[in-house]
């Protein structure tokens, strides 16, 4: 449905474009993360693409990740894009509502370097979901104007979404001074 597209982009932007991939209907490029607002600016301004609708931001946390058929195979095997071993896929989905297409847009990280460009600025829609993607995962969305946890208290400890977080982990009791009174 939406092959052009990923034709398109790879024709636009070439190496920018790590590799692409189409499974089940949904159109996917992986994109270097210095290019991914470029990317993403052309997907929305240019006429031919008006990706209009942001449609969700996640991250897939790869840690123990294996081939679906690969038996056997050590779990630190992990999909390599652009030379980085990725740790962290962050994922935008977008949709043109006039083309009626989508994309899906990831960008890979190592596990020390968890920072990617926001895209709050061109799709505001994203606002809540980076906040949310940075409170569960730890992804530092860069230039977002507002990142900070949006489910857990502050003083919490970690990520709970991240594979390696400890089940059994004990977060620092807080009293609130509003719910602390006479009852």
């Amino acid at each position: 449905m939406s092959q052009k597209v990923l034709d398109a982009l790879k024709a636009k932007f070439g190496d920018a474009i790590v590799a692409t991939e189409s499974q089940h209907g949904d159109e996917v490029a992986v994109v270097k993360r210095d290019k991914l607002k470029d990317v993403a600016l052309w997907l929305r301004d240019d006429k031919a693409m008006a990706f209009d609708t942001p449609v969700f931001v996640t991250c897939i946390d790869l840690l123990d990740w294996r081939p679906v058929k690969a038996v056997g195979v050590p779990s630190s095997t992990r999909p390599e894009w652009d030379g980085v071993s990725a740790r962290y896929e962050v994922c935008w989905q977008l949709r043109s509502l006039a083309h009626r297409h989508r994309i899906r847009l990831k960008v890979a990280l190592a596990e020390n370097d968890v920072k990617v460009p926001s895209l709050t600025p061109l799709w505001q829609g994203f606002e809540w979901q980076e906040r949310e993607t940075f409170d569960m995962y730890g992804i530092e969305f860069q230039g977002h104007h507002d990142l900070r946890r949006i489910y857990l208290y502050d003083e919490f400890v970690g990520h709970p979404l991240r594979k390696d977080y400890p089940k059994e982990k004990r977060q620092p009791l807080v009293r609130r001074p509003d719910l602390v009174g006479d009852h």
